[in-house]
């Protein structure tokens, strides 16, 4: 490593050169990928709820759908709307009740739970379908044009509006993310380091290492929205920390050689070493999230490990080559570290070590308690600010209409008309249904196929399946709207044994059941590939137990400390939660363990080698803990965008825990286990006293 650590501080113009070219290209492509703003797209493809998605967009040509609210308009109003909006690009049809029995009926001669699911007081409801899915661009598109020739009267609804005015929302805050990470990032390094420049040279650095990982997304297509809201803060956060040692490290080399340029070789071949093998455990931690079934973790997990790689190539490359270019400038910009002489600390609690065994112990207690009963939500929609319109809209469906969510049948063609009616006969009097809408329910089942008005089968019939839209009063993601789900299946299996049911109701409690089962494994994957980790990196059996339990408890704690705050947690955020901390923070735990190594290996007994070792990790530890408190806690504040606000808060607390657990708790275990680790670890003892 020393030969490429002199070819780096030999070649560091040209280095900087390639690596500023690099963000040419890494622009054009962070510009051309796409954003994915409806996570039900994430779900496998082979569940039926799926599969019916598909089947509604090939068979009827009917994609996303809106549920649109007109107050005090007269019928020949909304008949002026309805021409409008059916006008408009990639609405495919708009269903009302003039859609199927026309305005020439009089209201008194159409059925009351007809008319009355369509019209409540002055206001009008018409169903919007769109020929194009739920988050496409040109869905996004059709739903800005239905809201310019709609008037105030309007209230636009469903998951399509809910996916337009969070993707205006996160473009909207996402510059503000960067700008909070950045800003407080520097002032925890300006205030924790010796120099103010040398946090401006890392974030230069990081930026640049981001920017080639947000480049290189084009390469997948498109990439979620929480991916990208947290991709830069979270690469920040993470690869701050070898920024931080390749410093400690030139620093230190400087002390022992004259020429700056081998200092800076020492330093790159030293921090090489260390930061692969830390770096490791974060990237297994991000590759943990690809195991889920629910592919969001597949597109976070992939551009977080590939942004940690990159962060390291520019900490080895990128960032020694500033350092040399701009070391006058840093000379001149020094000043007195605000972090004291760590051996008193470090003494203190290693005598009091028994004390910290016990908290240790007892922490587990209500860390598990916790952690098990703290609550998820799965409706992102609901925790949206009240101001926009989606959230105005649905609460204004939940009012008038006590509507909460829309489902879909899809029944096959071949099922008689008696059956059909027997099943929306059943449907009708599941707890929570208001109304079935479909050919069937409009036209007494004794009225032949034939007779049926043309413009009703092209809406609500295809050559395989006859369309049904349920209306339902209960909200998405609610234990009473999935055991309706459960009724409405078995009702419709009894008469149509391949007759499905769709909607985002129907695919949200499929989620719950996909990520009850992805957080177990995910969980088990991540401690797996982080327990292998180190045992091969410290060439010991029994060092990843005491590792990991330490962080873990950390992670216990973190997640468990919103039950009692009472504050429920967006359901992704347990699992990335989960994974992140543990990759991310275990490195704490590593810098310190590897210390304690090679302090008994010289010859150091117990006390004094563990003390050493605290000592020389805490400063690390402390600004990497603050670094990465200091890049999320501040997005966790400002985001409106609960899921962006609950995982970096998530974070940033995860952060203080870990460093905690790793300088209170981890000496402890050291103190009690010395016999234990030194006997079970290879070169922990110098020869002579194996």
């Amino acid at each position: 490593m020393i030969t490429f650590g002199r070819a780096v501080a030999k070649h560091r113009k040209l280095i900087l050169l390639i690596g500023v070219l690099l963000l040419i290209p890494a622009g054009i492509g962070y510009f051309n990928t796409r954003i994915n703003y409806d996570i039900l797209t994430y779900l496998p493809e082979d569940i039926e709820t799926v599969k019916g998605q598909n089947i509604l967009k090939d068979q009827f040509g009917k994609g996303a759908f809106s549920l649109v609210m007109v107050e005090g308009m007269s019928d020949k109003d909304v008949a002026a709307l309805e021409d409008k909006f059916r006008k408009i690009d990639h609405v495919e049809s708009v269903v009302w009740y003039d859609s199927l029995v026309g305005l020439e009926m009089p209201k008194e001669m159409i059925p009351d739970r007809f008319y009355e699911a369509f019209n409540k007081g002055d206001t009008t409801m018409m169903a919007v379908f769109f020929d194009t899915s739920t988050s496409a661009d040109e869905t996004i598109s059709a739903i800005e044009s239905m809201r310019k020739v709609a008037g105030e009267q309007v209230f636009i609804s469903g998951m399509s509006v809910m996916v337009t005015d969070l993707k205006a929302l996160t473009e909207q805050e996402e510059p503000i993310y960067i700008l909070i990470a950045v800003g407080l990032s520097a002032l925890v390094m300006m205030l924790f380091l010796d120099s103010f420049l040398i946090p401006i040279i890392f974030l230069l650095c990081i930026g640049m290492a981001i920017v080639w990982n947000l480049g290189s997304n084009i390469f997948l297509g498109e990439i979620s929205y929480i991916t990208k809201s947290l991709a830069a803060v979270l690469q920040l956060a993470v690869t701050m920390d070898y920024s931080i040692f390749l410093w400690h490290s030139f620093e230190e080399k400087r002390k022992q050689y004259d020429d700056r340029l081998e200092a800076m070789a020492e330093a790159i071949a030293e921090t090489v070493t260390s930061v692969v093998g830390s770096s490791i455990t974060t990237v297994a931690g991000f590759v943990a999230l690809c195991f889920m079934t629910f592919t969001l973790g597949f597109d976070l997990g992939i551009v977080m490990a590939k942004g940690v790689v990159l962060g390291v190539i520019s900490c080895v490359t990128v960032l020694p080559a500033m350092i040399l270019i701009f070391d006058k400038l840093i000379e001149k910009t020094r000043h007195k570290p605000i972090l004291p002489d760590m051996h008193g600390i470090a003494s203190w609690i290693t005598d009091h070590y028994k004390i910290f065994l016990v908290v240790f112990v007892i922490l587990w207690i209500p860390a598990i308690f916790g952690y098990t009963q703290t609550q998820t939500y799965y409706d992102l929609g609901a925790t949206l600010p009240g101001d926009l319109g989606y959230c105005i809209a649905r609460d204004k469906l939940t009012d008038n209409f006590q509507t909460g969510s829309t489902h879909m049948i899809l029944a096959d063609t071949s099922t008689s008309r008696k059956d059909m009616h027997k099943m929306i006969e059943e449907i009708k009097k599941i707890d929570g249904v208001k109304a079935v809408l479909g050919a069937d329910s409009l036209i007494d089942p004794s009225v032949p196929d034939n007779m049926i008005p043309d413009k009703i089968k092209n809406l609500l019939e295809s050559n395989q399946y006859k369309l049904l839209i349920v209306m339902s009063e209960y909200t998405t993601a609610t234990d009473e709207v999935n055991a309706q789900v459960d009724a409405i299946n078995e009702s419709l299996h009894k008469y149509d044994k391949t007759g499905m049911l769709i909607g985002e109701a129907p695919a949200t409690k499929d989620l719950i059941t996909i990520s009850n089962h992805d957080f177990q494994v995910v969980n088990a994957v991540s401690i797996g590939l982080i327990f292998v980790i180190i045992a091969i990196v410290l060439m010991s059996a029994s060092l990843p137990f005491i590792l990991v339990a330490v962080i873990e408890l950390a992670i216990f704690i973190n997640l468990g400390i919103p039950y009692f705050t009472g504050t429920a947690l967006p359901f992704i955020a347990p699992i990335c939660i989960s994974t992140i901390q543990l990759g991310a923070t275990v490195d704490y735990a590593i810098l310190m363990t590897s210390r304690y190594k090679s302090e008994r290996f010289g010859g150091a007994d117990k006390k004094t080698a563990i003390t050493r070792a605290l000592a020389f990790a805490m400063p690390s530890v402390i600004v990497s803990a603050l670094g990465f408190f200091a890049a999320t806690f501040g997005v966790g504040l400002y985001s409106r965008v609960d899921i962006i606000s609950s995982l970096c808060i998530l974070m940033s607390r995860g952060a203080l825990i870990s460093m905690a657990c790793v300088i209170l708790i981890l000496p402890s275990l050291f103190m009690c286990f010395d016999k234990l680790i030194c006997k079970t670890s290879k070169n922990f003892l110098p020869a002579k006293a194996v």
